[in-house]
C-alpha cells in the first residue's frame, strides 16, 4: 500500500474564516466582532520574506511558537524583528481589495526562547484594519516594501482596488 505524501509547500493564501455571530442563533458572542475577512501577514526582514501564517490569530505563528512573550522590549535585548500586518478584505462593486492594512511588531530571540510583543497593540491594529485604517509609518522602509510587494503579487486586481492611501504608504 502506498499513502501519498501531502504536499511540502504552503501556499499563500488570504483565508476566510468564517464566525459570523449574528447568525440568529442568540448565544454565546452575538455582538462580538466578525474575524472572518483578516489574515494575519508575517513579514521577516532578516529573510526578505512575507507570508500568510493563520496561526497568528491564536499567536501559534511559526515565528511565535516555542517562545515565551514578555511585555517588555528591553528583556529581549538580541530579538530578532518580525512584523505581524493585520490584512483586511472587502468587497465592492469593482471586485475585493485591501480594506485595512496594520503593522505590529514582535521581537523573537530564540537562544533565550524570550520574546517581545505588545497584546494591546495587537489587538488594537487588528481592530484598526477591520476599521479600514492603514497603520505602516511605524514599519522599517524595508519591510514595507516586502508588505507592499506581497500585497501586489498576491493580486493585482485587489491591489488595483485598493485606497490610494494604501498605495501611498506601500510605494513599489
Amino acid at each position: 500500500m502506498s499513502e501519498e505524501q501531502p504536499s511540502q509547500k504552503k501556499k499563500n493564501q488570504f483565508t476566510i474564516m468564517k464566525d459570523d455571530s449574528t447568525d440568529g442563533h442568540g448565544g454565546y458572542g452575538v455582538g462580538s466582532i466578525s474575524l472572518e475577512n483578516i489574515s494575519p501577514v508575517i513579514i521577516d526582514p532578516a529573510e526578505d520574506r512575507a507570508f500568510v501564517d493563520m496561526g497568528a490569530m491564536h499567536a501559534r505563528s511559526e515565528v511565535e511558537r516555542r517562545v515565551k512573550f514578555l511585555p517588555d522590549k528591553e528583556a529581549v535585548p538580541n530579538g530578532k524583528l518580525y512584523w505581524i500586518v493585520w490584512v483586511t478584505v472587502e468587497k465592492k462593486d469593482s471586485g475585493s481589495y485591501y480594506h485595512g492594512v496594520a503593522g505590529s511588531e514582535i521581537r523573537v530571540d530564540r537562544s533565550i526562547k524570550r520574546a517581545y510583543k505588545s497584546m494591546p497593540e495587537h489587538v488594537n491594529h487588528m481592530d484598526k484594519s477591520m476599521k479600514g485604517q492603514v497603520i505602516v509609518d511605524h514599519m522599517d522602509e524595508h519591510s514595507k516594501k516586502l508588505l507592499g510587494d506581497f500585497l501586489r503579487d498576491f493580486n493585482k486586481e485587489m491591489w488595483e482596488n485598493s485606497a490610494d492611501e494604501l498605495k501611498q504608504a506601500l510605494p513599489e
